[in-house]
């Protein structure tokens, strides 16, 4: 998905499901703050269901707790609440979500009844998807760092949390989790050159 693609697309979803949602859980007296460690909590509970080979039901639950993380931003935007501190939990607990879950993967790769090559494959899998995905998140929190605002990248963490959801639902989630490395690997040096590009405009 290109990157006008990719912006209409979440224009549809900030005005049919976010700001919807939001509006919901605030008249549930619910706080931002409280969504993402809510979210993160269902999030830790796909991760056990992973790990005790329920993956369809982890991945419905998994898919659910990321909906959440939709709707704390819209909330505090709401509520002109928007705060630094607020971001930063959220950023936290978004990559703790994550990691929970492949955590949770590697758990089931471990006790499932796999050939040993099999489950050396199977968590190198799990474990790579893991690495570049948070490198991907890492480069961005960098960037800004840096003075560089950018989203660059084909696999971004809505596109994880897509394919993450759909290949636990069809228990076939090592190659799922494989086109997320191999593509976050790639996303990783797409980033990186663009902020480098960018810092050299600015230099």
């Amino acid at each position: 998905m290109g990157i006008l693609g990719r912006e209409r697309f979440r224009a549809v979803v900030l005005r049919y499901v976010e700001l919807p949602g939001a509006r919901f859980l605030l008249a549930l007296k619910l706080t931002p703050n409280a969504i993402t460690l809510l979210g993160f909590a269902v999030c830790a509970g796909a991760s056990f269901l992973a790990g005790g080979g329920w993956l369809l039901a982890s991945g419905i639950v998994f898919l659910a707790g990321s909906a959440l993380d939709l709707l704390d931003g819209a909330m505090a935007r709401l509520t002109n609440t928007v705060r630094p501190f607020g971001a930063l939990l959220d950023s936290v607990f978004d990559r703790l979500g994550e990691a929970a879950l492949f955590f949770g993967l590697v758990i089931y790769g471990l006790r499932a009844d796999f050939t040993d090559d099999y489950r050396l494959f199977f968590v190198t899998v799990m474990l790579l998807a893991l690495i570049f995905s948070q490198m991907v998140s890492y480069l961005r929190a960098r960037g800004e760092g840096l003075g560089v605002f950018t989203r660059a990248g084909v696999m971004t963490r809505p596109e994880r949390v897509v394919l993450l959801g759909i290949g636990l639902i069809s228990q076939q989630i090592v190659w799922f989790a494989l086109v997320i490395a191999v593509v976050s690997c790639f996303t990783l040096f797409q980033r990186m050159f663009t902020i480098r590009n960018e810092l050299n405009k600015g230099g």
